[in-house]
């Protein structure tokens, strides 16, 4: 019987998400290509594997006892993957990594500082929305995932280590800008541009307006925190984004946090991985890392308080000196 690995990872992904379309994404190959390595592999069995009922997939009782190998050949090969570490220390070997697109704003940064201490390490980092890591972690496919809204229905290690509250954004010179308190009962009248839904930062949304028993006003849907910050600019709505994706200098960008009544919204970030599964001396030197650079750098994060209005801005700024390199800035721009 001539298997390949690879042919039992996809096998493996494939009996935990339930689709062929699924289990391509989650192993990062194209859907034909799954569909040939499928066929290929039930081929080389001899007997079908599975069936497709109601656009969904069901293992045979065969499929059953495969998807069973296959996991138990996984854990044996990451085992041994631990011991080549090991063997290594912490100089050598490969970590996978799979994060939210929100995450993005910070992850590369402590994987920068990672690298820089450990040069010989190789590393994996896959940008999804929420639904492809949830798809990958299904698929146990990576060492760590991160992300603020874990599924519910697995069994996880799930350690949170930041938080990732969710703050109201209108643009620079909006009409609400700058008023202190604003109740919801005003902020309603205003027309809404949201992350998709499965995002978690759209279920965090959502959870908080069931909670208010409010319904907003979706004016549009994007699956883009930079779209959506664009989207704001051009007047088209207000958001309610993590604090993380607004970067340092959002206020610049003709943005402003409106500070509204119970806002912002509590949310964190979780560091997950399946329960049971064993970390490598590498992945579990790195999920030390990310706790050590979130405690350092929390307090810069999360200290953004809400912008005056554009008007307030240009007030506060009149009769204030600019430095002779500025005016010369100024004045070429």
């Amino acid at each position: 019987m001539n298997v390949t690995f690879r042919q039992l990872r996809l096998f493996l992904a494939l009996a935990q998400t339930g689709s062929v379309s699924a289990a391509a994404r989650a192993m990062h190959v194209s859907q034909p290509t799954a569909s040939l390595q499928l066929k290929e592999l039930t081929d080389a069995v001899g007997a079908p594997l599975y069936e497709v009922v109601s656009r969904r997939v069901r293992l045979t009782a065969l499929g059953e006892d495969l998807a069973f190998t296959a996991q138990r050949i996984r854990e044996e090969w990451d085992g041994f993957r631990q011991l080549v570490d090991a063997e290594r220390g912490l100089e050598r070997g490969r970590i996978s990594i799979s994060v939210v697109s929100t995450a993005k704003y910070f992850t590369p940064r402590w994987l920068g500082s990672f690298c820089r201490q450990h040069p010989g390490v190789d590393v994996a980092l896959m940008v999804l929305n929420r639904d492809g890591v949830v798809q990958r972690l299904r698929a146990n496919l990576d060492d760590l995932y991160i992300m603020s809204t874990p599924p519910t229905d697995l069994a996880l290690e799930d350690q949170v280590f930041l938080p990732n509250p969710l703050v109201l954004i209108a643009p620079s010179d909006h009409a609400l800008a700058g008023k202190q308190r604003l109740p919801w009962a005003r902020v309603c009248k205003e027309r809404f541009i949201l992350r998709e839904q499965g995002s978690g930062t759209r279920m965090a949304c959502e959870a908080y307006f069931r909670a208010k028993g409010l319904v907003p006003q979706v004016r549009l849907e994007l699956g883009s925190s930079e779209a959506i910050k664009q989207a704001v600019r051009g007047g088209l709505g207000l958001s309610i984004l993590s604090v993380h994706s607004l970067g340092p200098h959002f206020d610049q960008e003709g943005l402003t946090i409106l500070d509204a009544v119970d806002f912002p919204i509590d949310s964190h970030w979780h560091l997950v991985r399946p329960k049971g599964r064993r970390l490598s001396p590498l992945a579990a030197e790195f999920s030390a890392h990310i706790l050590r650079e979130a405690e350092r750098e929390a307090p810069t994060l999360l200290d953004i308080p809400p912008q005056p209005s554009a008007s307030r801005r240009k007030a506060s700024n009149r009769g204030r000196k600019i430095p002779a390199a500025r005016r010369a800035d100024q004045g070429a721009g």
